[in-house]
């Protein structure tokens, strides 16, 4: 028998490859081995806690171009931040193969891919009669599939996903191990003999009737239901969903009521883009954004004259649509022509289900039916959710398909320690932070409602043992009556930790900085923060802030006129409270009244206690100052008659608002019709502040003459725009007179008004402003916990520009 001889020449190499980033459970190691046949490499490749290592050696010229393929052509789903490279011994490297080697177990550095949507090849197989899979529910390759909501640990190996109980068939096992298929150590495949099962049931426990319509499978039965008016509650990728047909008014008031979600919009999905385009306007960047691998939710204008039912969007004038997001959706969703209702299965308020049991004990009461499966949730997670703002896709939602993907920050925070940044009250996400890489969590929503605040602190665990993540330091918000904050201080204490408590819009700021790369050394720059509230370094409420900033500190420059939250959170709720406090700071009652008194206003203010309301006000009793934008708009929208008595869901008010602006107003109606402000300066301190008092003369002037309320709601957006700019001009000069600021952050969750927004940002470059805005990270309070753990890291950093926090 003749001995094998491996001849190597005197030019071959040798390298120890890190690489850093998405890059577990994407195909990157069948990747390498594919490459590595190509130019004749020997060595192998595993899975680590920081990501993937290879060892590899060949010829110089071929392990050159290994490199350069594997760095510009990585596999779909991969995102590669770091590769480094060390020379090795020859020796270190024997045998003559390349081969894919088990997992490595160390220190958690590499981040967890997100889930993501049918990739067009398994999207092919599901529909193809003569393919294995053809109609499997459960279907995925290393391109696409369930990542984060199966995943329990790291690395990303099959035994750490709930997937673990399935043993693969030998079909499956094939493919698995075959180099040269898409399925090639791809953790969650499966197929009809040996993986997961779906089925439809009767939630009432009854059994369920088959019909001769309900031809193939429970995706037709599924699809026969909704035909038949009917509810059902299905299982997705991140928890259970309510579903129904979304052209039929009378399911859709049904589900709302027994959801217990009055006027809040609801998601749809359709089957592809044409199905969407019935119905709505979809450009470019919004078609790409729908057939992207996160497929989310994205939020486009509709078609006036085709319309769904109505109680899907009351009030607006956009659809928040998706495509599927599974297999099982494509399947359930072939014959449909038109959309579903696609919504979280859970009532308002609560974290939806993601326990078989636990659907069919608290969903019961909405819907007629179920479809449930066997393949666990190890992460409950909701949909993402996008809009197109002056032509850049900004995500308002950060979740499924783009969570927990890591955010590296900027220049100088290299070296950051461990810190744990909690969060916010609303749209809450939390962040960990470590060697200068963010990983901020996926939306968890309002922690007020007890189960979501349970959920908040599953999702903390979790995400802390897969990232082996163990704080230096934790950071919190200001307020002191946020849950998060609370939980905060309460782990700090019981940890020994240091606290750091971060001001509300500061982290706005912060956030912004980040997602824009401003390195930790950078100048002082302005900064437009506007949202509902946040705590204030005064003990006020503050939300309407003009700030010179960088992440060590900051110093508020101007806000809006501080106006009483009539009845505090009652405001909120009840936005007449805040034009009635409007209307009193700016001119009384008796002058309102002499020049007003026609008005339905004036008639719905006479049937208030106003007697009461007036010794609130002049007594401070439950009416905290607030210079909040937001709440200036549910003044002005209560004015107009827009849910001037309450409002269902946050923000209702101004989304109404916004929905009603007549276009032809704002491009061509002469500027001197903008509703107009003031910049005075306050007594107390001298620092400028917006003052509404013309605006509510011209809107109370535009009632009488009974101007259409989308030209109200144009002139006011416009008029709020322009003041708005005139402070950052007042604000861009520095008190010795030499020099100017140039750039400018805008942030906050009023600026998710596209009117509004897109004033602002074209009016400031107009100016030869830079303006920094959010495109990856929510602007609203989804964005937060980034920029506390920014500003927590600056602080600890000796390389920070400190500039002093204070307010004037």
């Amino acid at each position: 028998m003749m001995e094998t001889v491996t001849v190597r020449t005197s030019n071959e190499q040798a390298f120890n490859i890190q690489v850093s980033g998405l890059v577990q459970g994407v195909g990157f190691r069948p990747k390498v081995w594919q490459l590595a046949q190509r130019f004749d490499l020997r060595g192998h490749v595993s899975n680590n806690g920081n990501g993937v290592q290879i060892l590899v050696a060949g010829e110089e010229d071929n392990l050159r171009h290994f490199i350069h393929d594997l760095t510009h052509n990585p596999p779909p789903l991969a995102k590669i931040t770091e590769i480094f490279t060390m020379a090795i011994s020859l020796s270190e490297i024997p045998g003559g193969t390349f081969v894919i080697a088990g997992s490595n177990k160390s220190a958690v550095l590499t981040g967890i891919v997100p889930d993501a949507a049918p990739c067009p090849e398994c999207v092919k197989e599901i529909l193809d009669p003569f393919a294995r899979r053809y109609r499997y529910p459960f279907t995925n390759c290393t391109h696409c599939g369930p990542r984060l909501t199966i995943q329990e640990g790291i690395p990303y190996d099959r035994s750490s996903t709930t997937l673990k109980e399935f043993s693969l068939c030998e079909a499956c096992l094939k493919e698995y191990h075959d180099p040269q298929d898409r399925r090639f150590h791809a953790q969650p495949i499966a197929c009809h003999a040996c993986g997961p099962k779906v089925w439809l049931e009767r939630i009432d426990g009854k059994p369920l009737a088959v019909h001769s319509d309900m031809k193939l499978d429970e995706a037709d039965a599924v699809c026969s239901l909704f035909r038949k008016g009917h509810i059902l509650a299905i299982k997705g990728l991140g928890g259970f969903q309510l579903a129904c047909d979304a052209t039929q008014e009378e399911t859709v008031r049904r589900l709302r009521a027994l959801k217990q979600r009055e006027g809040k919009p609801l998601a749809l999905m359709a089957r592809d883009l044409e199905a969407i385009r019935r119905y709505c306007v979809v450009g470019e960047r919004e078609a790409e954004l729908l057939q992207s691998a996160a497929a989310p939710i994205v939020i486009l204008k509709r078609h006036p004259e085709m319309t769904l039912a109505p109680g899907v969007a009351p009030g607006m004038s956009t659809y928040g649509c998706m495509l599927p997001n599974s297999p099982l959706h494509h399947l359930i969703l072939r014959c449909m022509t038109h959309p579903i209702v696609l919504t979280s299965g859970n009532h308002a308020g609560e974290p939806q289900w993601i326990d078989n049991d636990q659907a069919n004990v608290h969903l019961k009461d909405i819907a007629e039916f179920v479809v449930l499966h066997d393949r666990g949730i190890a992460q409950r997670i909701d949909d993402s959710v996008v809009k197109v703002m002056d032509q850049v896709p900004r995500v308002l939602r950060r979740s499924r398909g783009y969570a927990p993907s890591p955010i590296w920050l900027p220049s100088g925070f290299e070296h950051s320690p461990a810190i744990l940044a909690m969060g916010g009250e609303l749209k809450n996400t939390f962040c960990l932070l470590k060697d200068g890489q963010a990983l901020l969590s996926h939306h968890i929503g309002d922690l007020e409602d007890s189960l979501t605040y349970a959920d908040y602190q599953r999702a903390l665990s979790h995400y802390q043992r897969l990232f082996e993540h163990s704080p230096d330091s934790i950071a919190v918000d200001l307020h002191p009556e946020y849950l998060s904050s609370k939980l905060g201080r309460a782990q700090a204490n019981g940890s020994h930790l240091p606290i750091l408590e971060i001001q509300h819009h500061h982290a706005h700021f912060a956030a912004c900085l980040v997602e824009n790369g401003v390195r930790l050394t950078t100048e002082p720059v302005l900064g437009v923060i506007l949202d509902g509230l946040g705590y204030g370094e005064d003990g006020t409420i503050w939300g309407g802030e003009f700030l010179l900033a960088d992440y060590g500190g900051f110093t508020r420059l101007g806000s809006f006129k501080p106006v009483p939250m009539l009845g505090g959170t009652q405001a909120i709720k009840e936005p007449w409270r805040n034009t009635y406090a409007h209307v009193m700071a700016e001119m009384g009652w008796a002058e309102f009244a002499m020049n007003y008194s026609d008005l339905p206003l004036f008639d719905l203010f006479e049937r208030k206690p106003r007697m009461m309301l007036d010794r609130m006000l002049s007594h401070g009793i439950n009416s905290p100052l607030a210079s909040s934008c937001g709440r200036l708009f549910d003044a002005a929208a209560a004015a107009m008659g827009i849910c001037t008595e309450q409002v269902l869901h946050e923000g209702q008010a101004a989304m109404e608002m916004e929905a009603l602006v007549d276009d032809e107003t704002i491009r061509h109606e002469d500027e001197s019709l903008a509703y107009p402000f003031s910049i005075p300066r306050l007594k107390s301190s001298g620092m400028p502040y917006v003052e509404p008092l013309g605006m509510w003369q011209a809107l109370l002037g535009d009632l009488i003459l009974h101007t259409p309320v989308p030209v109200m709601a144009a002139r006011f957006h416009k008029g709020l725009a322009n003041v708005i700019c005139s402070m950052v001009t007042q604000c861009s000069h520095p008190p010795d007179g030499h020099g100017r600021h140039h750039t400018v952050v805008l942030s906050g969750g009023v600026f998710q008004n596209q009117v509004l927004f897109e004033l602002v940002k074209h009016k400031l470059e107009a100016e030869e402003f830079t303006v920094l805005s959010h495109k990856q990270v929510p602007m609203n309070d989804g964005g937060i916990a980034l920029g506390q753990a920014a500003i927590a890291a600056a602080r600890s950093l000796p390389e920070t520009n400190k500039v002093r926090s204070t307010c004037v």
